[in-house]
């Protein structure tokens, strides 16, 4: 991956505008060259936004661009809490790595 060693933002449960603060921080105030962004399933929409959000609005000036997306898919064990059993479930995963010239 090209954004390998770069710093991450990890969607979750926060609003929107957290991760663009938290993006922002990251290319600016601590003069990284690159962010890496990821997420995992229903936070995947989250991580488009906030992504575009920092491009369209708040660095429309500067050079911040998209270097590159992947997506995929994990497994991951889920243990039923009422019966106990535990099976596997695949989670879609996003990483958008954004740079700043």
């Amino acid at each position: 991956m090209a954004c390998e060693g770069a710093p991450e933002v990890r969607i979750g449960r926060k609003p929107i505008q957290s991760y663009v603060l938290a993006i922002l921080m990251n290319l600016v105030d601590q003069n990284a060259k690159r962010v890496v962004v990821k997420a995992r399933g229903r936070n995947i929409n989250k991580a488009v936004d906030a992504v575009e959000i920092v491009r369209n609005r708040f660095a429309k000036g500067s050079n911040i661009k998209v270097e590159s997306c992947e997506i995929g898919s994990h497994e991951i064990e889920v243990t039923d809490p009422n019966s106990g059993q535990t099976r596997t479930r695949r989670v879609s995963s996003i990483e958008i790595c954004i740079s700043k010239e």
